[in-house]
């Protein structure tokens, strides 16, 4: 049985098939796991045994996983996850004989990521799909994108004009992920009922935004204060460490020469942090090196 991932939910309220089959990556996969440990969970598989298959995974596990009983007396969900999507020649057969003869008190969920179409040919895969159910968690595209967060806005009792929808999709460029944090962010700001375009705007552009051009003019007016607040902002929203130090590498090669060859060299042991060839806490290094050229030594966040 084949399921899309918005099928997924009424299925479990049926009750439990003893096999499922995820495959995809990214936010939906994820939930798709989710929502099967915890309806096996409700139905009283109260015990998860987690296999991992990699290069020097054995696939004998498999099948001693699904003989032990479990040592609380309840039903037992086994988790195996293939990273590679490749479980090789070996790997395969012994899906296939797993698929065979499933057992009982139990439920496997096959974690899978996104599959090109051989391995969707492949004969285990097929042998998996037809022994259970098999979701394929794949992302809406862009034209399906503003209706996939409209469904999710009526889950949390929201509606948004077209316009707003229309604007959330283009801003987050078709990852799930950003539109799961965007929406979850409208619930938090905003009651129930619609959201206006205006609405939306505020919370997704976010005003107060951190960026790379921010840090660069605190440097250039040696606003120390805002400098850290801005670190502080650039780390909450994961900003890739190489293009902040390259800014502030930039910024302090302005400097006059006592200042700018000091300022250099601690860029440069940054730099190894960043590469893992020197310890440090990254961010807090860089907090110092911008006080450096702002010739401050300590400063408040909130100034």
């Amino acid at each position: 049985m084949n399921l899309r991932p918005e099928q997924l939910a009424g299925h479990l309220e049926k009750g439990l098939a003893p096999l499922y089959v995820v495959h995809g990556d990214g936010l939906l996969a994820i939930e798709a796991g989710d929502a099967i440990r915890a309806a096996a969970k409700k139905h009283g598989y109260t015990e998860r045994e987690v296999l991992m298959v990699t290069q020097s995974f054995k696939w004998d596990d498999l099948f001693m996983a699904a003989g032990n009983l479990s040592l609380f007396g309840g039903d037992k969900v086994i988790d195996l996850r293939i990273p590679s999507g490749k479980p090789g020649r070996d790997g395969g057969e012994a899906l296939g004989r797993y698929c065979a003869s499933l057992p009982g008190g139990t439920v496997t969920l096959i974690s899978l990521p996104e599959l090109d179409w051989q391995a969707k040919k492949a004969a285990w895969f097929a042998r998996l799909a037809e022994s259970g159910v098999a979701i394929e968690c794949a992302a809406p595209g862009v034209a399906q994108l503003p209706g996939w967060i409209a469904a999710r806005l009526k889950c949390q009792n929201q509606t948004a004009p077209r316009e707003a929808l229309d604007f959330i999709a283009t801003h987050v460029e078709g990852n799930l992920l950003a539109a799961h944090q965007e929406i979850q962010k409208l619930a938090l700001l905003y009651p129930e009922g619609e959201v206006s375009l205006k609405d939306v705007e505020a919370a997704v552009l976010n005003v107060a935004r951190y960026d790379i051009d921010a840090l660069r003019d605190a440097l250039r007016t040696n606003d120390a204060a805002r400098c850290a607040r801005t670190l502080d902002g650039l780390k909450a929203e994961g900003a890739a460490l190489p293009l902040v130090l390259w800014a502030v590498a930039n910024e302090a090669r302005n400097r006059a020469a006592p200042i700018n060859i000091r300022a250099l060299l601690h860029a440069a042991r940054i730099d190894r942090m960043i590469k893992g060839v020197a310890r440090g806490d990254v961010w807090d290094e860089l907090l110092q090196l911008v006080l450096r050229l702002t010739g401050k030594t300590t400063v408040s966040r909130t100034a």
